[in-house]
This record gives structure tokens, sequence and C-alpha cells, in this order.
């Protein structure tokens, strides 16, 4: 799959990468070791891929926060993200507003949230056009630093529930 290639905005939907059990409180949890490797390898992938981030929608947690800085790193991308403290308690219908308000210069968007809303975000974009194996993917589970890539034919503006085409599925695992 080239990425690169696709003409449709792209958008990926991503759970933070593994965080440490405690932290002083749930929104100031740290990434652990793991985290950080699982999200280099998630931002290696995409990179691998040909996708290029243009714009990022982060909740403004600590391991949503240092989840987007591990994957841009790997990825070779530089772009100063959205951090937004209302994706940390967000229902699916509240990210996809976000996505909605998104300037459509943009042509690859990169959201970093928590479940459950972002494994409810991307079993709820998909048109059910996707090739039957990435839907049993995603469908499988959405564990952390598992990322879904969504094909948007038309403007942010217009994203809505089954509006989107499925077109990667990947967990980072380092």
């Amino acid at each position: 799959m080239d990425l690169a290639e696709n003409p449709a905005r792209l958008l990926v939907v991503m759970r933070h990468a593994k965080a440490e059990q405690v932290g002083p409180t749930d929104f100031d949890r740290a990434l652990a070791d793991r985290g950080h490797t699982d999200a280099r390898e998630a931002g290696s992938w995409l990179a691998g891929q040909g996708f290029v981030a243009d714009h990022a929608l982060v909740s403004a947690a600590l391991r949503t926060r240092e989840t987007w800085t591990t994957v841009a790193e790997s990825a070779g991308w530089d772009v100063d993200p959205d951090l937004d403290r209302g994706l940390y308690t967000a229902e699916p219908a509240t990210a996809v507003d976000l996505v909605t308000r998104v300037d459509d210069d943009v042509r690859r968007l990169v959201m970093i949230g928590h479940n459950p809303t972002m494994a409810y975000l991307a079993q709820l974009l998909g048109d059910g056009t996707a090739p039957a194996e990435l839907e049993r993917e995603l469908l499988s589970g959405f564990p952390t630093s598992a990322l879904a890539v969504f094909a948007v034919d038309g403007p942010w503006s217009g994203l809505t529930e089954g509006s989107a085409r499925l077109v990667g599925y990947h967990v980072g695992r380092g």
C-alpha cells in the first residue's frame, strides 16, 4: 500500500501507546518504555507507507502527547499538533466534530486519543468497502499503538459515520 499515491484525504485514527500504570493523575501518566518503542515502530510503519502528516489533533494528556512526539520523530514529520483537552474524555461524535473543523488545505491528518473512543471511532467511520482482511483486523481489537487509516473523498466537513474507506490498519509493536 502506498498512501502517498492516494488522492483522497487521509485520516489516521490512533490509540496512544502503552502508558505507565500509575502517575500523579490519570491525565499525567507517561508512556512506558514499551510505549516509546511501539510508537517509534508505528511512526516508521506510517512513513514506510508513504504517509506524511500535514496536521495532528492530539489529546492533551501526557501519554498522547508523548505518543505523538515519538511517532512524529520516527516518521520524520515536523508538525506541531493541536492539543485538545476535550479529546481526553471525548465521545466518538465529538472526535468526528473536531475533524470536521479541520481546514480543507490539510490532506493528511493524524488524531491520537484514548479508548474506548478511538476504537469506536475507527469502527464507525468505515463505509464497509474495505477488504475483508482489513475489516477483520480492525474488529479484532484496538490495543495500544493501534492505528486505522481512512480515505476521505470529500471535505473534512462532510465526514460522518460510514463515510470513509478503511485503507490501512496496523498495531505498532517494536
